[in-house]
């Protein structure tokens, strides 16, 4: 199978997202498939729109693969590109986080524009894949295609530790520690979490590991916040970590809190959730679909920091809970699918779309746009 992939900058991104893409590019590989990663330059969104136009951009996407796979981060630079090629067998948009539909993409500017830019982008395509349930949905409020639920694995898709090491974690004296995971960047609340622990009646200890220059204004404020009500003490802003150093600051914490506005997927949750580490994660997107209120993490309004600081007081306060919850998220992580299982579900579904279009194609019929099959109405693998 010949598959282009189209990105933004290069694989080498450091997002959950661009994580995926390259396990799976790695996969096809293994598999014998011939991979080419088409790399688009980042820009502003409005810049991206006027992509839509760009021959050169045209050119570089119309050609014989069998698939054409897309990021579908970069749809403002692909909106009026994909009902204008020929070559490509068949395309298929690869969907971890949707700009539009979610609570966060309401608060900004262009809502309406953005939405109906990222419909046309989706009406172009011939399938999608979507690493959650959750954006499954919010795909089929935009465009009726063909999708299929395909779930990131973990850091190291299964238990890091065993039951025995979490539980005596959690009982043994000392601060609750706390760690965030993640840019820090306004979508995913370190100023909420921050303004959560100011309320929190027990000893913790906040880590903050993730990029401070993504959105330096966000993360001097974030800076500001914890100085001014003198928590500076208590919270380090790690900045981004090498995965040796993530390791060792998840095998150590007793709980992960990114109250995120919203989270396509959550791959942080799964990740600590497979150290014995608690998530008190967003209620807003995947994370629901493996995350279990009360029973293997805590679910909070991500606008809510007092939701945020109950949960947390709590597992400070009952380390007997702490260490049940803990064992119950090992327990959900080892039972997750791996990325070999996910990334083959994939490539079967890729070669299932190229078959339809060659079809169409002899026929003499190549659609972009028609209604599922029967058979890709039902909530399983192909919905």
């Amino acid at each position: 199978m010949h598959v282009g992939l189209v990105v933004y900058g290069s694989l080498e991104e450091t997002s959950g997202g661009f994580r995926y893409d390259r396990r799976l590019v790695s996969h096809l590989e293994r598999r014998g498939d011939d991979v080419e990663v088409i790399a688009l330059p980042w820009r502003s969104y409005r810049r991206h729109l006027l992509d839509g136009v760009s021959r050169s951009i045209r050119k570089r996407l119309d050609r014989p693969f069998d698939v054409l796979l897309q990021d579908e981060l970069c749809h403002p630079s692909l909106w009026r590109h994909n009902d204008r090629l020929e070559q490509p067998e068949t395309i298929v948009s690869l969907v971890h986080l949707l700009r539009s539909g979610h609570p966060g993409s309401q608060l900004r500017p262009w809502q309406f524009v953005e939405t109906a830019i990222e419909r046309r982008y989706l009406e172009g395509v011939d399938a999608a894949v979507c690493t959650s349930k959750d954006t499954r949905v919010r795909t089929d409020s935009l465009a009726d295609l063909p999708t299929l639920v395909a779930p990131p694995g973990g850091r190291v898709e299964g238990a890091a530790v065993d039951a025995e090491t979490v539980t005596a974690r959690a009982r043994t004296a000392g601060p609750l520690r706390i760690t965030f995971l993640g840019n820090v960047i306004p979508r995913k609340g370190v100023l909420t979490l921050l303004e959560a622990l100011e309320q929190v009646d027990c000893a913790w200890e906040l880590t903050v590991a993730g990029s401070l220059t993504a959105n330096p204004a966000y993360a001097d404020s974030a800076v500001a916040f914890a100085d001014n009500c003198e928590m500076d003490d208590r919270v380090a802003f790690a900045g981004e970590v090498t995965d040796a150093a993530l390791e060792s600051l998840l095998e150590r914490s007793h709980v992960l809190a990114v109250p995120s506005t919203y989270e396509g997927f959550g791959m942080v949750y799964l990740e600590a959730m497979e150290y014995g580490v608690v998530p008190v994660a967003s209620a807003v997107g995947g994370a629901r679909e493996f995350v279990d209120d009360e029973q293997n993490g805590f679910l909070v309004e991500p606008a809510k920091p007092d939701a945020i600081a109950t949960a947390i007081e709590r597992l400070g306060t009952d380390r007997d809970e702490l260490a049940a919850l803990g064992v119950n998220a090992l327990e959900t992580a080892a039972a997750h699918p791996t990325w070999e299982e996910t990334m083959s579900r994939v490539r079967t579904f890729l070669l299932e779309q190229a078959g339809k279009q060659r079809r169409n194609r002899h026929a003499g019929k190549r659609v972009r746009t028609r209604a599922k099959p029967e058979s890709e109405q039902i909530d399983g693998d192909h919905a």
